[in-house]
């Protein structure tokens, strides 16, 4: 996923909107004729992450809906190349733009200001509107459950989680990972490396093989490319993946991945907004394993103990269970939630802070 230098900023004027505004009523809005999207791509579409896993929510969705959605690659995050590639779009006839990420967000608000008629649906973006919804998906419980799998099958209870930048939306699921690898092993560490970059396959190989030699046995990820799984692979331990399904690359290494499913979101919101009309969340949607955001995909030789109390969990999160249900406590030994409360989704986007267990700093 690409995020512009402001995502920081941005992301905290979202949460604060959601914290100090609390609910809001929803708009709906109807499509006018016959639905016609088309997608707009930041990288190109095999990129092994987040891209691909929009593209092949891309295939499902059409074959779900009897409809070609046409895509266009490499538009990157600045207004003077998404503004053309969309208005081409737009000159054609399309009246559903579907963006892939946050640097789309301004230039999306601007140009659904200037389309009224057309829907905007732009994940990981900021913006919401009318005829704009941004949305994304609650990642930390598809990693909680990753998590899980990670402190059943490590021997040394010692992990490893490369991420990308130390934002709210990735501290969470390294938060989560620690919280899901204590679930199964109470004594379980998560040695955490930031590299600072979303999509940088020699940054994460090199942060992998600096975890390896500090001896943990399962590295987990939250960055763009599958380069730590195959180190992992080729250094004989375990990994978790992120985005798509990593067995694709290191099939005897990756044992389950935190996995993108918009189809499952994207198929009825275009249903919808082009029958009785799309509910318009002002905030944008922030999507659960329920909703159809994030999943997870199991190897198929997890070990059926371990699969069956981590398919469980899932069926707790799907029946309400909040992941960061209290007591949580952090690096320092703070009570950050208390017992038998969880973080509302504007404490979600403002974490801070990294869990008792987890080694390694956000600064």
């Amino acid at each position: 996923m690409a995020v512009s230098r402001f995502l920081r900023g941005g992301l905290l004027t979202a949460a604060l909107a959601v914290a100090t505004c609390g609910a809001a009523s929803a708009d709906t809005f109807k499509l006018d004729g016959e639905m016609k999207p088309a997608f707009v791509y930041f990288n190109v579409k095999n990129d092994g992450g987040w891209v691909q896993a929009l593209d092949e929510a891309r295939v499902k969705t059409q074959d779900n809906l009897g409809i070609e959605i046409p895509y266009t690659e490499k538009v990157e995050e600045v207004a003077t190349q998404i503004r053309p590639a969309v208005e081409r779009y737009i000159d054609r006839g399309y009246n559903v733009i579907l963006g892939s990420a946050f640097g789309y967000s301004d230039t999306f608000k601007e140009l659904a200001e200037k389309h009224p008629d057309v829907l905007f649906l732009n994940p990981a973006g900021i913006t919401n509107g009318p005829n704009l919804m941004s949305y994304y998906g609650r990642t930390y419980e598809s990693q909680y459950l990753c998590g899980m799998v990670a402190g059943a099958m490590s021997k040394s209870g010692k992990l490893g989680f490369v991420a990308a930048n130390p934002l709210p939306l990735v501290t969470w699921t390294v938060n989560a990972y620690a919280l899901g690898a204590q679930r199964m092993n109470p004594d379980a560490t998560v040695n955490v490396v930031f590299t600072g970059a979303w999509y940088d396959p020699v940054k994460e190989r090199e942060a992998a093989l600096a975890l390896i030699e500090q001896g943990v046995d399962v590295i987990g990820i939250h960055v763009d490319t599958p380069a730590v799984p195959v180190v992992a692979q080729e250094k004989g331990i375990m990994a978790t993946g992120h985005h798509r399904d990593m067995t694709e690359f290191a099939a005897d290494s990756v044992e389950c991945s935190s996995v993108w499913v918009w189809d499952k979101f994207l198929t009825p919101a275009l249903q919808a907004a082009s029958t009785d009309g799309l509910e318009m969340q002002p905030y944008g949607a922030f999507l659960s394993i329920k909703d159809g955001g994030t999943d997870i995909a199991l190897a198929d030789d997890l070990p059926a103990d371990v699969k069956e109390k981590v398919m469980a969990a899932r069926q707790e999160i799907i029946d309400g269970k909040h992941v960061f249900e209290g007591p949580v406590v952090d690096q320092d030994g703070n009570e950050v939630v208390a017992a038998g409360e969880h973080p509302d989704d504007g404490q979600m986007w403002q974490m801070d802070y990294l869990v008792k267990g987890v080694v390694g700093s956000l600064n």
